[in-house]
């Protein structure tokens, strides 16, 4: 049978002490570095919005359409078998990579698209007026905005949990916060705005104390952290496939079983229900309740080859490395007059935002572009946290797998040089 992902191309290490990260290797698999911006080698830091894709998920998806191209589920034709298989495959590896069951692994559009899943559908059909939602400050708006569309639904209420000066979560507010009306903890693992990672572990278990369940926004955790879903023991956790270095138009949402069993569909259509009348409908089991319609196919594959290239990985050194790069990213933007970095006594992911003291961000992103530096301009849909500190928006550099400290020393010379052109 036709084999639709790609294999990893490279072993994991083992045992002994971390291994230096070879960037330069990693590099080589991803084509687009190669290429140049305004006659610029391109600079890519805007990894938080979207990682760039190694060869092996390019040349997944283009093997799909070539060799496998068909609908899954239901079809009794070869093509149709081999789809399916590779698709439910991804599962499975899906499950692996965050250490839960397939059983527990729905596919959707995306970390948005999974936050509204479980907003509509687990609150929205548990909620009852006066019950609470706390959400933090630091969220990005796909998982706030969910949570108060269910909430005008339902007649629920949404609690803002705090952010300290530092841009850390504020525990001590949070746990006075948590009462017998608590029903739903919205968290993110890490800011997409200042990197801040948040302590799921001690969140989890002061809200589960309390009786609430916790949703949890991994999109910016799952590309920097090896996240362990067991360890962390939330009860919803949603990532992007786009930010792994896959495919966009996918995501991953992980749901304890007994949770998705009680919830009701989100969508109506094929391949979700069980029994079709003209008076009432009864329908699948979880997975396969929450995905109807034609699924994304091709992007499930690719996101499979990107899970077994990113496995491929040693993932301390990884983490070590990338830590390594936000450091010197902090010690060296020092240079810049007027300068500041968000959040600076938070730890964080490989996520930096900085305000530059009379210009635009915008401005200073424009200037960087000329330079083939692609970083993020704006609140970064994240418009609470900017006013936690003050500020419309903010410049966002966003390190992954890829990036160098000479591309530090790029962005650098860059905001430098926006500085001497609106002196």
């Amino acid at each position: 049978m036709t084999r639709l992902t790609a294999v990893p191309q490279r072993e994991p290490r083992s045992g002994g002490a971390t291994a230096a990260w070879d960037v330069s290797r990693v590099r080589a698999d991803f084509p687009i570095l190669s290429r140049q911006v305004r006659g610029r080698p391109l600079v890519y830091l805007d990894n938080a919005a979207t990682a760039q894709k190694p060869r092996a998920v390019i040349e997944a998806i283009t093997r799909y359409y070539e060799t496998g191209n068909a609908n899954v589920h239901r079809g009794v034709h070869a093509l149709s078998q081999e789809a399916t298989e590779a698709y439910e495959r991804v599962r499975g590896l899906a499950a692996g990579f965050l250490n839960v069951m397939p059983g527990e692994i729905v596919f959707t559009a995306g970390t948005t698209a999974g936050l509204n899943l479980v907003a509509q559908s687990y609150g929205g059909s548990t909620l009852r007026p006066g019950d609470e939602i706390l959400v933090s400050e630091m969220e990005h708006h796909s998982n706030l905005v969910p949570w108060q569309l269910v909430a005008e639904r339902t007649g629920a209420v949404v609690r803002s949990i705090p952010v300290t000066e530092a841009g850390a979560l504020d525990l001590a507010a949070f746990e006075a916060l948590l009462g017998p009306r608590s029903r739903i903890v919205a968290v993110t693992h890490a800011s997409n705005v200042h990197g801040a990672i948040n302590p799921i572990n001690a969140i989890s278990a002061m809200a589960h104390e309390a009786g609430a369940v916790v949703a949890v926004d991994g999109a910016q955790s799952a590309p920097h952290l090896r996240v362990d879903l067991r360890a962390i023991d939330c009860d919803f956790f949603v990532c992007s496939g786009h930010k792994v270095y896959g495919p966009t138009g996918i995501g991953l949402l992980f749901g304890r079983r007994a949770l998705l069993e009680q919830m009701p569909p989100w969508q109506g259509g094929g391949g979700m229900i069980s029994e079709v009348r003209m008076d009432r409908s009864s329908y699948a089991p979880p997975p396969e309740r929450f995905e109807a319609g034609t699924p994304p196919i091709a992007e499930v594959v690719g996101l499979g080859a990107a899970i077994e290239y990113v496995l491929g990985w040693d993932w301390e050194a990884l983490v070590a490395y990338e830590q390594r790069l936000v450091a010197e990213a902090v010690q060296r933007l020092v240079r810049v007059p007027g300068l500041r970095i968000l959040g600076e006594g938070a730890d964080r992911v490989s996520v930096l935002s900085v305000a530059l003291d009379g210009i635009h961000p915008h401005d200073a992103g424009t200037v960087l572009d000329t330079h083939g530096i692609a970083v993020r301009a704006g609140h970064h849909c994240a418009q609470p946290l900017m006013r936690r500190f003050g500020v419309p928006a903010t410049l966002r550099a966003s390190f992954g797998a890829y990036n160098t400290l000479e591309e530090i020393d790029a962005l650098v010379e860059g905001l430098l040089e926006a500085r001497r052109v609106f002196a």
